[in-house]
């Protein structure tokens, strides 16, 4: 798209974005309070797969694997009404983690607000993460992950898949307005079918394109695949396959 050709389009969709955001974080004009860090423990109880559900408003999100029991997490904050809502019930054999920030919450000036996720790498499991604004890092290598929906807003996130799978991913992401990274394997099987929107979408590594569509060499051949649906916004998403450099 000509340089031109972006200007009235990002004269309605900026306002719209930003504005949308400013519900989040600028309407939480409250003092920092004591800093203070609470962990928490799930069990995974009598579930055979769980149904992850993360929501946070604002603030820096870590996502990883490695827990010892359905959840281990760290939650870092300094206003008492942000304490984050960690709700677990299981229904027949599915577990249902939601682990959201609670509603009006925000991140502005002297306020620190931090999660530090740990989840089990041994049950089967589907996430959704909604970002709104801040930094994001999921390290989603050796999770059981079958199904992955994420929803960005104003910031940077990064979603780590360079690793080993067992199983196959489906995963839609829906960027928003800031740089969202995706690191994928080379050797497993994967396909991106990426939809820019105002931003840009790049990638490198050695992908193969056709279309709209980015592959690597072992697609079509690997056990395992991971599909993946990346709807850009008007930030920029970077694709990028482990270990060697390169554009398509």
């Amino acid at each position: 798209m000509k340089a031109r050709a972006w200007k009235p389009i990002l004269c309605v969709a900026l306002p719209a974005i930003f504005g949308a955001t400013a519900c989040v974080i600028g309407n939480n004009n409250v003092p920092a309070g004591e800093l203070r860090t609470e962990s928490k423990t799930v069990q995974l109880g009598a579930a055979k797969t769980v149904e992850v559900h993360i929501k946070m408003g604002a603030g820096e999100l870590k996502v990883d694997g490695g827990a010892t029991d359905l959840l281990n997490a760290d939650f870092t904050y300094n206003v008492p009404r942000w304490k984050p809502e960690v709700q677990y019930n299981v229904t027949g054999d599915t577990g249902r983690l939601s682990i959201e920030q609670p509603s009006g919450g925000g991140h502005m000036g002297n306020t620190r607000y931090e999660w530090d996720l740990h989840l089990s790498n041994h049950v089967p499991m589907e996430m959704s993460v909604e970002e709104g604004a801040g930094r994001a890092n999921l390290n989603l290598v050796g999770l059981a992950l079958s199904n992955l929906k994420m929803d960005l807003g104003a910031g940077e996130t990064t979603i780590d898949l360079d690793g080993p799978w067992k199983n196959n991913l489906d995963a839609t992401v829906h960027g928003g307005v800031g740089k969202t990274t995706l690191h994928l394997p080379r050797d497993v099987g994967v396909r991106v079918e990426a939809h820019s929107g105002i931003g840009a979408i790049n990638a490198s590594g050695g992908f193969i394109k056709a279309g709209d569509a980015f592959t690597n060499s072992a697609y079509g051949t690997s056990p395992v695949t991971l599909r993946i649906d990346v709807k850009g916004g008007i930030g920029e998403i970077d694709l990028e396959l482990g270990g060697a450099s390169g554009t398509v």
